[in-house]
C-alpha cells in the first residue's frame, strides 16, 4: 500500500475527503474529478498545494477503503491531520463533491452523515451546508 509521509497536510486530508465521496458510490465520475481539480486550482485553502499529490492522496484512500475497517482508518488519518477550524470547510467540499454529477446515491448520504459525525458538525450547520452545496450544482 502506499503511504504517504505522515502526517498528511490539512490541504491533503481536505483532499482525501473530496476523493472518498467521490469513491463512496464505486463509481468516480468525470464531473467530480473536474470538481476536485478546480477546488485544488480555485480555492485559497489550497494556496501553494502541490497539485501533483491529488494522485497520492488518492490511491492512499482507495487503498484505505479496499481494507475491513478502511473508512475508521481513513476517519483516523483525518483527526489527527486536519485541524479542527477546516472541519466545516472539508464538509462543504465534500458536499461540493457529491453534488457536482447532479445526484446523490444512498452511499454518498452515508458518508456525508459518517463525515458530520466524525467531524462534529451540528444539524444547522450541516444543513446550511448542504443546501449551498445544492444551490451552487443546480442546473437548469
Amino acid at each position: 500500500m502506499n503511504q504517504p509521509l505522515h502526517p498528511l497536510s490539512p490541504q491533503d486530508c481536505l483532499v482525501a475527503v473530496m476523493i472518498a465521496v467521490s469513491a463512496s458510490d464505486e463509481e468516480i465520475r468525470t464531473s467530480e474529478l473536474v470538481t476536485i481539480q478546480s477546488i485544488v486550482n480555485h480555492l485559497p485553502v489550497f494556496a501553494g498545494y502541490d497539485p501533483d499529490r491529488i494522485k497520492l492522496i488518492a490511491q492512499t484512500v482507495f487503498d484505505l477503503l479496499t481494507e475491513e475497517d478502511g473508512l475508521d482508518a481513513l476517519f483516523g488519518l483525518l483527526r489527527d491531520d486536519l485541524p479542527e477550524r477546516l472541519m466545516e470547510t472539508a464538509y462543504a467540499l465534500a458536499c461540493d463533491v457529491a453534488a457536482a454529477d447532479g445526484k446523490l446515491d444512498q452511499s454518498e448520504l452515508r458518508l456525508l452523515e459518517e463525515i458530520r459525525h466524525e467531524f462534529n458538525i451540528d444539524r444547522l450547520h450541516g444543513a446550511a451546508i448542504e443546501r449551498g452545496a445544492r444551490a451552487r450544482h443546480m442546473k437548469i
